[in-house]
């Protein structure tokens, strides 16, 4: 769906904007961050992965969720319980590596064995054999990792290590929805943090996320537009509480009662996966407006 000049049947803000520097660590809450073509500035920009390339997150070592990296004076600063805060340049690269990401193997850095040695050290004593020894890999940034065009009608959209597009979009409605649910069946209410957003919209009923077109933001700068492409489907990860890497089934059961998306084959979905189509460089803050018309199948 083509951009519309002038939208105004869908009127949001901007609550809050995350981004989660390490693909699966912790994220962020910033009061704004830089558009890029791939996404938020410094998101998934690094990744870890286990001797052979491959890509690891929470599904395979749940505590990865309480790393906590910030951004200080040039550096990413990653913390973790018992450890050693590990600082990274912002700018460091070392060897070049080859990693894979679901079904795309690209060309990465790797960031070192100071690097290796802190995500083994916290990580592998949990970890499966083959999970033991773990490294660091920083996103080439002459890559261009496109997302699929199925989704994407074609038009060419890329993402640094995310799952497989540059933004999630979701809703402090849709948080509320699901929560109220857990009330009723007697669980305690969750966050949005185990849904990782990027950009979380305020204003809007549960689940409108689902069904905007392009969403224009002002800047000061100028207009940015995204538009979500695809409903998120979701893994096991919203299971893992953030706090404290414990998992529990409530959160999924909860979803799979009211959440399977016919899009995707009857998946539980929860936010929408969204790739930018106008403003590189500007910069987005909380508290800006958003507008949309109402996407039509």
């Amino acid at each position: 769906m083509s951009p519309t000049p002038d939208p105004q049947d869908v009127q949001a803000t901007i609550d809050q904007l995350w981004v989660y520097p390490v693909k699966s660590c912790a994220g962020i809450a910033l009061p704004e961050a830089e558009l890029t073509d791939t996404g938020l500035a410094y998101d998934r920009t690094w990744m870890v992965v286990d001797s052979a390339g491959e890509f690891v997150t929470q599904r395979e070592l749940p505590r990865m969720a309480l790393i906590q990296p910030a951004f200080k004076m040039g550096q990413l600063v990653l913390r973790a319980p018992g450890m050693l805060a590990l600082h990274l340049a912002l700018d460091a690269a070392e060897a070049p590596l080859r990693v894979r990401v679901w079904d795309d193997e690209v060309a990465a850095y790797d960031m070192g064995d100071v690097a290796a040695q802190w995500f083994s050290d916290f990580l592998g004593p949990d970890a499966p054999a083959d999970l033991k020894r773990l490294r660091l890999a920083r996103f080439d940034p002459a890559v261009r990792r496109l997302c699929s065009p199925q989704w994407t009608g074609g038009r060419e959209a890329t993402t640094q290590f995310s799952d497989g597009f540059g933004l999630l979009v979701a809703s402090t409605a849709s948080l509320a929805e699901l929560n109220a649910r857990l009330a009723t069946a007697g669980h305690a209410p969750v966050s949005l943090q185990r849904f990782r957003p990027n950009i979380v919209l305020a204003g809007v009923e549960a689940h409108d996320e689902d069904r905007v077109g392009p969403m224009h933001i002002a800047t000061a700068e100028g207009e940015a537009v995204i538009e979500a492409v695809k409903p998120c489907a979701r893994c096991p990860m919203p299971n893992i509480d953030p706090a404290t890497a414990a998992s529990s089934p409530e959160v999924g059961d909860t979803l799979q009662g009211y959440r399977q998306d016919a899009r995707l084959n009857g998946a539980v979905t929860f936010g929408m996966n969204a790739i930018v189509l106008q403003g590189d460089g500007l910069v987005l803050r909380v508290g800006q407006a958003v507008r949309a018309d109402w996407a039509f199948a």
